[in-house]
């Protein structure tokens, strides 16, 4: 009697025949899949070729996007300084300021501290009164990029008329050559990562990327940049 019930306890715990073949077929097919020690060297080989490749690239990238900033900056400030000097009938100044930002704005400092355009009603190269409003206030130039000014000029302003005008004997700008660190070099494209800022007397600006002419300016300057 008690040989039969353990014949019995032996059979129900044995699972039928057909659920062992399942078990042990998927026990065979299941894999731990992975990398081989080869196929992992490649990979790092390759993610580090295109590294090498990408990050001077990004680096030069980020640089280009700050000079061309820059140098639309401080053009777009001069077209809006000779564009309202003609439709307010009054003379509009741009000058480096060292606290561009703050509420009593004036001129003083240096171009890569930051600028303003105002209106500069009794043309003296600074501000006074309520009526000299700022029209635009240009924050430090952004990291790296450094300015090489002609006659260490400060200021540009515009008469009435939406034409350059010289204040107190003081030469205005004509020149200012933007770069970094990398100077005036060619970059992408044949041109120079520096870039050259010119204004005519009469107030006409100008941005120039050729190489050989920021070298002449920079020589004319007798400064360098960087």
């Amino acid at each position: 009697m008690t040989a039969c019930r353990l014949d019995d306890a032996v059979h129900r715990l044995t699972p039928p025949i057909s659920l062992r073949r399942i078990i042990m077929w998927v026990m065979k097919t299941t894999r731990i899949k992975g990398f081989t020690l080869y196929e992992l060297l490649i990979t790092v080989l390759i993610v580090g070729v295109i590294l090498a490749i990408g990050v001077p690239n990004l680096r030069e990238y980020r640089q280009n996007g700050r000079m061309t900033a820059a140098a639309n900056d401080l053009h777009s400030a001069f077209h809006l300084a000779r564009t309202e000097a003609s439709r307010a009938k009054s003379t509009i100044t741009i000058c480096a300021s060292a606290n561009s930002m703050e509420a009593d704005a004036n001129c003083g400092g240096t171009w890569d501290q930051g600028y303003i355009v105002f209106v500069d009603s009794n043309a003296d190269l600074a501000r006074s009164g309520a009526t000299e409003t700022v029209l635009r206030a240009q924050p430090i130039a952004a990291e790296g990029v450094l300015f090489a000014v002609a006659d260490d000029a400060t200021y540009f302003s515009f008469a009435s008329t939406g034409l350059g005008r010289t204040i107190g004997g003081n030469p205005p700008v004509s020149q200012i050559v933007m770069c970094d660190d990398r100077g005036n070099v060619r970059a992408a494209g044949g041109n120079s990562a520096a870039r050259l800022f010119t204004a005519t007397p009469l107030g006409r600006a100008t941005i120039l990327r050729d190489e050989t002419q920021i070298e002449n300016s920079l020589t004319a300057m007798n400064k360098s940049c960087p």
